[in-house]
């Protein structure tokens, strides 16, 4: 017997349900990645995820290597490949776990029925959420569509299972699978080579995501309830990009936290990500569609190129704004109080987009994940599920003085910002009150819409 275990977001050996039942069954085992970027609706990654990938997949190829069964390379159309995959190495069996976009959906339901004709055995298996879409409805049967209530139904659930106990060794196939060279697929930036500041901020890889876990947990947790707000603070677990790659699971997370006595907030936060993949596998167009339809009807203007550049690069003139842009160029990644902040700021005082900010985030940031990415953009909005009031425009001036009173977190990503004053060295690019009032006339077309709902 053969199973090929096919890897996706799931690239860890601990707490891997399909890995796990393909070694429980006995047989040859051929875990393989496949990089899929040409399927119809799969979206590629961005830059900043095609690195952290490469990393991972090298930590993880050779953790499986000392184990007894090299990781496989292969690219190309998964309805394609895994079934040439399964003919070339005689492989009677095909694990994966779940994923739950559309398109994802759709591509591995089809596969596992074709394979299934052919007397192949097809499993799939729960690993990526704690609780899974389609089994926390409201009382009347429907998606939940608001936060706390969600979350409620999902603690009153079975609590979630124990994390799985990484296999000791895996039995490889006898005879060599070829595969695709990783660097071949020169996921990593050349020219120019952007990627520096990455390498100085992270450590991919599953015996790095467990350790950041272990060290949040004992030197952060205490403060985090207080200080989760303050960019500056440090005490956020920096999981997400470990997180959204598998390299560790929610699962381990939620047990390691709940044996520490883990914060009730701290354990919210799984729970936004689950929301978030709650709402998109019941609206699978969250990153192009306004999920509140009603938000169809919002003018917005032309779009500005050198307003969004300026946005980018964090040129605007605001301290706080420019901060979480350079930040996010240069590690991949932003505090999620600023997160909010720059999203606002560029819809609306900026009135571009969300969709333009969503596709910048999702080329730049390391955690850019298919659902909360896009739900995230969409909630500072005001056109998600729960979003924030459609009139709550974050002032980046006063965000500064209330979560970054001393000016470290500002100071340290934009030196040139006086650290007394915050005063920019240049006239930013918009006015805050004139560009609120335009926000809110715009909104106004949206509140005159009918509703979705």
């Amino acid at each position: 017997m053969t199973t090929i275990v096919w890897l996706r977001d799931d690239l860890r050996i601990a707490d891997n349900p399909a890995l796990r039942a393909a070694v429980d069954r006995g047989s040859d085992v051929i875990p393989v990645y496949l990089l899929d970027e040409v399927s119809p609706g799969i979206r590629p990654l961005g830059g900043a995820s095609r690195w952290w990938l490469h990393q991972s997949l090298a930590d993880l190829g050779a953790r499986l290597a000392d184990l007894g069964s090299p990781l496989v390379l292969r690219r190309g159309a998964a309805a394609t490949v895994i079934p040439e995959l399964v003919a070339e190495t005689g492989a009677d069996a095909v694990m994966w776990n779940r994923r739950y976009g559309g398109a994802e959906r759709e591509i591995d339901t089809a596969l596992k029925a074709s394979l299934r004709e052919e007397g192949v055995v097809a499993e799939s298996h729960a690993a990526s959420l704690l609780f899974e879409p389609w089994t926390i409805r409201t009382g009347s049967g429907t998606p939940y569509s608001v936060f706390t209530p969600f979350w409620r139904a999902c603690r009153a659930e079975p609590a979630p299972r124990e994390p799985l106990a990484a296999p000791r060794e895996i039995t490889g196939p006898a005879a060599r699978v070829a595969s695709d060279d990783l660097d071949s697929w020169e996921l990593e930036p050349t020219r120019p080579d952007w990627a520096g500041g990455l390498r100085e901020s992270w450590t991919p890889g599953e015996e790095s995501a467990a350790g950041r876990l272990l060290a949040f947990l004992d030197d952060d947790l205490g403060d985090y309830d207080d200080g989760r707000d303050t960019p500056s603070a440090d005490v956020t677990s920096r999981l997400s990009p470990h997180l959204r790659f598998g390299e560790i699971s929610p699962h381990q997370i939620w047990h390691e936290a709940i044996h520490r006595s883990g914060s009730a907030k701290f354990l919210s936060e799984l729970g936004w990500r689950e929301f978030a993949w709650h709402v998109l596998f019941h609206f699978p167009d969250l990153a192009t569609k306004n999920w509140r339809s009603e938000f169809d009807a919002f003018p917005w203007p032309p779009l500005d190129d050198d307003a969004l550049a300026a946005w980018q690069q964090g040129r605007t003139g605001y301290p706080m704004v420019d901060a979480g842009m350079r930040e996010l160029w240069h590690t991949g990644i932003m505090h999620n109080r600023v997160r909010m902040i720059v999203a606002s700021f560029l819809m609306k005082n900026l009135l571009i987009d969300w969709r333009e900010g969503e596709q910048w985030f999702w080329d730049t940031l390391v955690d850019a994940d298919t659902a909360a990415n896009a739900f995230n953009w969409q909630w500072v909005a005001g056109s998600g599920a729960d979003a924030a009031p459609y009139f709550r425009v974050f002032n980046p001036e006063l965000q500064a003085k209330k979560f970054d009173p001393q000016g470290a977190y500002i100071t340290h990503w934009v030196p040139e910002y006086a650290s007394d004053s915050l005063t920019p060295p240049a006239e930013p690019i918009v006015d805050l009150g004139e560009s609120r009032r335009a926000a809110l006339a715009a909104y106004d077309r949206v509140k005159r819409a009918p509703s979705s709902d």
